[in-house]
């Protein structure tokens, strides 16, 4: 099985980390990301530089990663303006914010989750008048699915029902995001489950955080109910910083070494992969790094899925 490992570090790593990475470094780093083998890398995210300065540099950044070849790009954009910039600059796909939850809808958004659905709406009728060529995907990850620390509980219900208004404003793909890291096994389960049998085709990936220790327990989770695609990043950088408590995402070096370990293709160089981390080190001297699998190294009977297949 051919699964998609979506790098989100520099988006959500570098906007939850206080220094500003160089555009110069940002560059290196994606396409040190994009030589390993990643497919698709959330870029930037097209948010006013006041309230994001990591991000000032969003449209020179996609600019220069749609230049790689065979790499899809993404750009986060909250609103009607941002995904504009982001479609100008070049980005492949816009990635949508809604919560889940109101309180952190208008934490992130300044904004009910009734509006932010309506800000998707109208991107979309937008995105559909364009030429066939020029029209870029548009995705949502519901933001506090599995609950939020704002909050507290996030009912289930209120989840798949904003799934179906997504659905229902033409998204391409829909995914779910615990932002908080509150998510447990049986519940990744239960509410992908539910969002399959909702929008069908149009259920998307899995943005999930190791906050608690359940990220990858959570991964093989979303797995088992037919999830193809997962967010990572880079040395487990980022979480939302509108989010309290929102730390931890995934490793992507140890996401890969999971997937490959159970026979599952990502296409990607682990090697290569744990190399590109010198790039980010660089970058943001001095920033702590994560990971088992940079920590303690390859075991000498791991085989990429690839190389099994040929065996």
């Amino acid at each position: 099985m051919k699964i998609l490992v979506s790098e989100v570090g520099p988006r959500d790593g570098l906007q939850a980390v206080k220094r500003v990475m160089p555009t110069a470094a940002k560059h290196r780093w994606i396409r040190a990301l994009a030589e390993a083998g990643l497919a698709e890398i959330e870029v930037a995210s097209f948010v006013p530089a006041k309230l994001l300065p990591q991000m000032a540099d969003a449209a020179e950044v996609v600019r220069e990663a749609v230049a790689i070849p065979r790499l899809t790009v993404l750009a986060l954009a909250p609103n009607l303006r941002g995904a504009q910039d982001a479609m100008a600059a070049g980005a492949h796909k816009v990635t949508m914010p809604v919560s889940a939850s109101e309180a952190h809808s208008q934490s992130n958004l300044r904004k009910p989750v009734d509006a932010a659905i309506e800000e998707v709406r109208r991107v979309v009728e937008w995105r559909d008048a364009l030429p066939g060529p020029a029209r870029p995907g548009v995705e949502v990850g519901i933001s506090t699915a599995f609950g939020c620390t704002l909050q507290g509980e996030v009912p289930e219900d209120f989840v798949i029902a904003v799934a179906a208004r997504l659905a229902a404003a033409g998204v391409d793909s829909i995914g779910l995001s615990d932002t908080t890291g509150y998510a447990n096994p049986a519940q990744v389960r239960r509410l992908f489950r539910r969002l399959k049998a909702e929008v069908g085709e149009r259920m998307g990936g899995a943005h999930l955080h190791n906050t608690r220790g359940q990220g990858l327990a959570n991964v093989v989770a979303a797995l088992e109910e037919g999830v193809t695609t997962f967010d990572a990043s880079q040395g487990g950088l980022g979480g939302c910083p509108y989010a309290p408590g929102a730390s931890g995402n995934i490793v992507t070096e140890d996401l890969v070494f999971l997937l490959e370990s159970m026979g599952l293709d990502t296409g990607i160089d682990i090697a290569r992969l744990v190399a590109a981390r010198a790039v980010l080190a660089e970058g943001l001297p001095g920033e702590p790094l994560y990971g088992h699998v940079p920590d303690a190294g390859l075991p000498k009977t791991f085989r990429r899925a690839a190389e099994g297949a040929r065996a």
